[in-house]
């Protein structure tokens, strides 16, 4: 009698046993699904790739690679005030005002005096040795770069000894007087460079060439502006109204 108790105790048992388990294993494969989305939802995000002395010649490459194979991009803004180029390598950007015709025509470009202005432009000049010094005063408002200068060696008459033959005495009115014969000066022309500021005096000098002998005790010899270039006065900004 007590066999048949415990048999029948260990029947129930494993009867359990098999219900737990059966139970169980259907729960886990209709929860699989569930499991692996949240699996995948709580998976933390790749650690970024470190770069050491083992990948660094590769990683180098790589970047090399993308810059090489990346162009410039050239891109306005809406209102077409703002220039943009990006590249790898860097991004620069330009922005336009109501004053960029300034950038399509450059105020440093020297240019001719105006006659008016030129006249303005006075001093005194010396010879020495073979330079030539002009102390210019400036009384312009313009910035002069340069000048133009006419310089002349005048040629005297030729003193050499003629014979004309025997001397005759002749009145005034009965012939006509023959007028004096004048060689023609010599002329050059000297540009002299440098920077004289508006309303200032400033010394130019140039080489003058020896065989003109113009440093010569006696010899006579003028000089004249006959041009300049220099950077006009900046206009004064409009008042905005």
């Amino acid at each position: 009698m007590r066999f048949k108790g415990y048999l029948g105790l260990e029947l129930a048992f494993l009867g359990l046993v098999l219900s737990v388990c059966a139970a169980a294993q259907t729960d886990s494969e209709v929860s699989l699904g569930d499991l692996a989305r949240s699996l995948r939802k709580t998976k933390a995000p790749e650690a970024a790739t470190i770069v050491d002395n083992d990948n660094l010649s590769k990683v180098i490459a790589d970047v090399e690679n993308v810059r090489l194979s990346t162009k410039p991009r050239f891109s306005f803004d809406g209102a077409g005030k703002k220039f943009q180029v990006s590249s790898p390598d860097g991004t620069c950007s330009l922005s336009f005002n109501a004053n960029a015709t300034a950038l399509l025509t450059s105020p440093f470009v020297a240019q001719d005096l105006p006659p008016s202005e030129l006249a303005k432009l006075d001093g005194p000049a010396t010879i020495h040795g073979d330079t030539l010094e002009l102390s210019l005063y400036n009384a312009t408002t313009w910035s002069v770069k340069e000048i133009t200068l006419g310089l002349t060696i005048a040629r005297g008459a030729d003193t050499k000894a003629q014979y004309y033959g025997a001397a005759k005495l002749l009145l005034a009115t009965a012939e006509d007087v023959v007028p004096a014969e004048k060689r023609s000066d010599l002329t050059v022309l000297l540009h002299l460079k440098g920077t004289a500021a508006a309303l200032e005096t400033t010394v130019f000098r140039e080489k003058v060439d020896a065989s003109l002998n113009a440093s010569e005790p006696g010899q006579e010899w003028h000089w004249a502006i006959v041009g300049a270039k220099g950077i006009p006065p900046t206009p004064a900004p409009e008042d905005s109204k």
